[in-house]
């Protein structure tokens, strides 16, 4: 057997000191911080080959989070794996300003849809923080839903999974439709890790990174209420681009952008008879 101390130096010396804690207090269960009151603990070797694999792993460059098989997302625990994307800052700040716009212009509970949902995080999330008639979750990947229904099941959810490509075929009409639906072009560069370790198809979006945006605004006039909010994340220089398929597609509606902590456009609002 070998103790914490032990653990933690062969850790460090392969991966960043941060990130060995982070996982041996993982497989410990106990929290970062608290490893130093613990460093003669002996480990049993069943843990102690488990945290090796997890370093191993992280060294070959497999995501941190996809090694400890979870993330924090807007305050839950979510499951998560290589079939979903690892959810951003980004979408977090979408979830917040979409509670903001719906208890600003919805007093009863709402149905909503939360298109290309992955492992969940958005739609699981709003429904709860908000009143809810009903949440629908979507994706075209048999594999992602799979951590969906895992999720669901985590946050006792009564959401409902559907496998399908967007609204194709969906005729149920919604008060929220909200997505951050793949948006990366095809010849995009983006960071190695991402590339190598998560799922392209929930990553690119054609040449001009826009094809899931125009294939969800097609079919989305049949799926909205009189008054209904969608919302998008977007790449942060699309939102021209969004906004002329939006007023391609959807008659009478209000357009608003807003920015990211970093100063970047990277969510779209369509309100549409809310005033």
């Amino acid at each position: 057997m070998m103790t914490v101390e032990e653990l933690l130096v062969y850790g460090k010396s392969l991966v960043h000191s941060d990130h060995a804690k982070i996982l041996l207090a993982e497989i410990i269960n106990k929290n970062p911080l608290e490893l130093l009151n613990h460093l003669n603990d002996l480990i049993d070797e069943e843990k102690a080959i488990a945290y090796k694999n997890m370093i191993e792993a992280l060294k070959e460059g497999k995501p941190l989070q996809y090694v400890l098989g979870k993330v924090n997302f807007y305050g839950n625990t979510f499951i998560i794996n290589n079939n979903v994307l690892i959810p951003r800052f980004e979408t977090e700040e979408l979830v917040e300003h979409t509670i903001e716009y719906c208890k600003k212009y919805f007093t009863e509970p709402i149905d909503l849809v939360d298109l290309g949902c992955g492992s969940g995080v958005i739609g699981l999330t709003l429904e709860k923080k908000l009143s809810t008639n009903s949440v629908d979750l979507i994706d075209i990947s048999k594999e992602a839903l799979e951590v969906t229904h895992k999720n669901c099941g985590l946050l006792n959810s009564n959401a409902k999974i559907i496998q399908n490509d967007f609204l194709n075929n969906i005729d149920k009409k919604y008060d929220l439709i909200i997505s951050n639906p793949p948006y990366i072009k095809n010849n995009e560069e983006i960071e190695q890790i991402v590339k190598d370790n998560e799922p392209h198809l929930a990553l690119y979006a054609g040449e001009d990174g826009l094809d899931c945006y125009r294939k969800i605004l097609k079919e989305i006039k049949k799926n909205c209420k009189e008054r209904c909010l969608i919302a998008f994340e977007i790449g942060f220089e699309q939102a021209e681009a969004i906004i002329e398929l939006v007023k391609k597609y959807i008659d009478k509606c209000k357009i608003e952008v807003k920015k990211d902590l970093q100063e970047r456009d990277r969510m779209l609002f369509i309100l549409i008879n809310l005033e």
